[in-house]
């Protein structure tokens, strides 16, 4: 079990996954992400435009995900 913030995945504050994969916790971190924008959480709207804006170069995209996941890989278990 591995554990990332919100921040850490783009988003805009410090609240904690913990998951066994990349998978996971990306999955938990896009659930949260639905949860803020329903909610109009201004801090994770102005976060999802800058990732809007970075799907707009998909090697930049990919590039960025990847780093994300490298992340999760080298981070301990908890």
């Amino acid at each position: 079990m591995k554990t990332m913030n919100c921040k850490q995945l783009g988003g805009a504050c410090d609240k904690q996954f913990h998951a066994s994969s990349f998978e996971e916790i990306a999955e938990m971190s896009k659930q949260h992400g639905m949860e803020m924008f329903q909610q109009g959480d201004e801090a994770h709207l102005a976060a999802m435009n800058e990732m809007r804006a970075r799907m707009q170069e998909p090697d930049a995209m990919q590039a960025w995900f990847e780093s994300k996941r490298k992340e999760f890989d080298l981070l301990p278990e908890d």
